[in-house]
């Protein structure tokens, strides 16, 4: 659905990490976006999204619910100091498990980085060199440190104010309904759209720009 948003809207799009579900679908994936007003259109996806429809890896044709957990991070421009001491980071190597060709699979090129004082875990299995999934798992750390430093300073803000609201599992933002009708609904903005497998395509724009309007910005200009 990202996919064919960003391409609709001429967005570049990169995709560094895929890992595909234990039985079918996906378990997760890494992207890079760049475009004018990129992270600023897409902020407004960040948060649980659910899915209701008849599952088709189901042979008794019973109705499903699924989500899928949606997170943006801006990236981090070079003259943005994030410290990254090499004493708090664990670097593993191991094979790609995606498609890429026969040097993928059989070298350890694929990089995992965590970061031990946060726990935070990136990896990157784009690249068929090591030392290019490195630079671009880096690039991504920073940009999570960054937005981990930001949200936690919001999170001060909000504590104050005692109007902090956590993006918990199945605290959904949007829903998307196949059975027993077809609806997609913004449970921020109210925003209803019927044709669901329009929006499933790539068409946003309309919830997009009713999260801006909602948040009493004008709505951002693609590219």
């Amino acid at each position: 659905m990202y996919l064919r948003w960003a391409e609709q809207k001429d967005f570049k799009t990169e995709m560094l990490d895929y890992q595909e579900g234990d039985e079918a679908g996906i378990k997760s994936a890494t992207f890079t976006l760049s475009g004018s007003y990129a992270y600023g259109l897409l902020a407004s996806e960040v948060g649980v999204h659910r899915l209701v429809r008849i599952s088709p890896f189901d042979a008794a044709k019973r109705r499903h619910t699924s989500f899928a957990s949606v997170f943006v991070f801006p990236e981090i421009d070079e003259d943005v100091k994030v410290e990254i001491n090499d004493k708090d980071l664990r670097i593993d190597t191991y094979r790609s498990s995606g498609s890429g060709g026969q040097h993928v699979n059989v070298t350890d090129s694929a990089v995992r980085i965590t970061h031990l004082p946060t726990g935070t875990v990136v990896q990157c299995q784009n690249e068929r060199s090591q030392h290019r999934n490195r630079d671009m798992a880096m690039k991504v750390l920073r940009s999570r440190l960054y937005d981990r430093m930001l949200r936690e300073k919001q999170e001060k803000i909000e504590a104050l104010q005692d109007g902090k609201k956590e993006i918990a599992w199945g605290n959904q933002i949007r829903s998307y309904v196949f059975q027993p009708y077809h609806m997609v609904k913004d449970h921020r903005t109210k925003k209803e759209v019927g044709d669901v497998d329009r929006v499933m395509n790539g068409d946003l724009d309309p919830f997009v720009k009713a999260y801006l309007l909602s948040r009493g910005a004008p709505p951002a200009r693609p590219a």
